[in-house]
């Protein structure tokens, strides 16, 4: 049976650009679906499923980032990248903030984005492979459940984000001992930069309030190098 291509939703409406764009990733095994307009790339998104979201900004009936906003409502964790001539700084954290993965400026080179796009494809296949790997970890008072993305104490159960079940996932498989940044950060987020540091930091201090009920559990900053899940016994 034919290995399923990987799929990717282009949103450009730079007619040249596109094709060409849409071209060099179909020789290089991606399915590509390229719309010209917002609208058109969302009725897109609702009618098929895509591994990855590359929009471009400035386009007619709907821009890319309300486009982004409206992906984000329908799937929270697809990957999204900005490609985009608008590169004033208020502009590329607008996007971040928007949950995009990266964010990259015109012109840009085709292969670059390329491994860009290999690189979070892969960590999101590792990410949804966890089929062997433990998801049953006892935190204190709490009982976490990674494959059902629980958090339990007393009876009373959270759900945790996707993001926020596998980092947690990670400060217990170093319980008691340093998860680094950059290994959080490159597994989770894709990418060690300045502005997924600054998410990981916002996802931790949401870990901290799930936990807060056991005063035997901390989860420790260690200064420039990464986090550390304390328990006490």
């Amino acid at each position: 049976m034919e290995e399923r291509k990987p799929k990717i939703l282009l949103a450009e409406d730079d007619t040249n650009l596109g094709m060409v764009l849409k071209n060099y990733l179909e020789l290089n095994d991606y399915d590509v679906e390229l719309c010209r307009d917002g609208i058109l790339a969302l009725a897109a998104f609702r009618r098929e499923k895509f591994d990855i979201c590359l929009l471009d900004i400035m386009m007619p009936n709907m821009d890319g980032f309300k486009l982004a906003e409206e992906i984000r409502d329908v799937d929270p964790d697809i990957p999204l990248f900005f490609l985009s001539a608008k590169t004033m700084k208020e502009d590329v954290i607008h996007g971040y903030k928007l949950g995009a993965d990266d964010y990259i400026a015109k012109p840009f080179d085709s292969e670059l984005l390329l491994l860009k796009i290999k690189a979070i494809l892969k960590r999101n296949q590792e990410l949804n492979s966890k089929e062997e790997e433990q998801h049953e970890f006892r935190i204190g008072r709490y009982a976490f459940n990674a494959r059902l993305r629980t958090l339990t104490r007393d009876g009373d159960s959270h759900t945790l984000s996707p993001k926020e079940n596998e980092l947690l996932r990670m400060l217990c498989e170093h319980k008691n001992d340093l998860l680094p940044r950059e290994l959080a950060l490159k597994k989770i987020w894709g990418s060690d930069t300045y502005f997924n540091g600054r998410s990981m930091d916002v996802y931790i201090a949401k870990l901290r309030k799930y936990l807060k009920e056991d005063p035997d559990i901390e989860i420790v900053n260690i200064h420039g190098n990464g986090f550390r899940l304390v328990v006490k016994d």
